[in-house]
């Protein structure tokens, strides 16, 4: 296995692009402490020395969503003791709450698919939130979200996009990818979007100027090798777009989902592997992320040793990962965030929704 690695390290110096073989060889290592050295490697060769972090206000609409998807403790049946969904009222009461932070200058907008509230709804709170908070940066509705959108709206994927982004749309993140392989998605989340219809969305933002970022759920019952396709499939629409802002990692958490029984999360070995072996895949990424909601912060701070160069953001207000169970803290202040990117001998770098640098320290 050492000559293995010899033999990737080799090609990562002398930018030769790595294969499916060699990310399941990689996998296939236990060398993590080799693995992780190549990623920060590479990671500094990508991005050099900045760790990218916001100062974020997470807004989910609702938690109401006919998606029903078994590895998901968020979304939950019309008709539940706990679910809920925001009025327009509400929403802008929230953000004007956080708004007093005047440091606060992103907006991070996912929910769950209601099955009554018309698109109309989605796209008169973009333009009302852009009119009341004209300042505030908009990250809104993954690419599930999108395509539920063309579905009750009847438009075409480019309509909805183009309407969301003149009302004020920015960016868009990159859940709902899970694992880009019709086999998983059709056994765990059989409601929502298809791989392709996923990777379209993506890539009709891209042509209309809108940046997105890209996830993995892992660590349920996807194999190895769909990880590694999941992750070649994400290089391939890169090198056609160059859209893609920045790859996150999703450890999955069992807790309180439809496979809480059966699946154990996944363990911290195995999510700095993973951390590493996504750097050196996504050689045209500029960004992978450690996300400390599903990571914890230590375990977030150890990842940008292994190929991680962005944090996320203080996250006011998340549900959906804390639905499930994490342990970590609903939000950090700007101060820790930047004490841990420091301890790590880092440069911290405040970016809005696009990674445009704020400042530094």
């Amino acid at each position: 296995m050492s000559n293995t690695l010899d033999k990737i390290e080799n090609k990562l110096l002398n930018n030769v692009r790595l294969t499916k073989e060699d990310g399941l060889a990689l996998y296939a290592s236990n060398d993590l402490a080799r693995i992780g050295y190549l990623a920060d490697t590479m990671r500094k060769k990508i991005s050099g020395d900045y760790v990218y972090y916001n100062i974020n206000l997470h807004v989910n609409l609702t938690n109401i969503c006919v998606g029903q998807c078994k590895f998901c403790a968020f979304g939950c049946k019309k008709g539940s003791k706990n679910a809920y969904a925001l009025t327009k009222q509400a929403v802008i009461a929230m953000i004007d709450k956080a708004a007093q932070n005047p440091a606060m200058k992103n907006l991070h907008i996912v929910s769950g698919l209601h099955p009554d509230w018309p698109y109309e709804y989605y796209l008169d709170i973009v333009k009302t939130i852009k009119k009341t908070f004209p300042a505030l940066h908009l990250k809104g509705f993954t690419g599930v979200e999108i395509m539920h959108f063309v579905k009750i709206s009847g438009k075409s994927i480019r309509e909805v996009l183009t309407e969301l982004i003149a009302a004020g749309l920015e960016a868009m993140p990159g859940g709902g990818a899970e694992i880009l392989d019709d086999n998983i998605r059709q056994k765990l989340c059989p409601n929502k979007a298809t791989s392709a219809e996923w990777l379209e969305v993506a890539r009709t933002a891209h042509k209309l100027g809108i940046k997105t970022n890209a996830s993995m759920l892992y660590g349920h019952i996807e194999t190895i090798e769909q990880r590694i396709n999941h992750l070649i499939t994400l290089r391939n629409l890169q090198d056609e777009t160059g859209g893609l802002q920045t790859f996150i990692c999703f450890p999955f958490q069992p807790h309180n989902t439809a496979l809480e029984k059966s699946i154990t999360r996944t363990s911290v070995w195995d999510d700095l592997k993973t951390m590493a072996i996504s750097r050196l895949m996504l050689d045209n990424v500029h960004n992978i992320k450690a996300y400390w909601v599903m990571l914890t912060l230590p375990i977030a701070m150890l990842a940008l040793g292994f190929g991680a160069n962005d944090i996320d953001g203080t996250i006011g207000n998340e549900k959906i990962m804390h639905a499930a169970g994490v342990s970590s803290q609903k939000a950090l202040s700007k101060d820790i965030l930047i004490r841990t990117i420091k301890e790590t001998g880092r440069i911290p770098a405040e970016c809005d929704c696009n990674f445009n640098i704020i400042r530094t320290f």
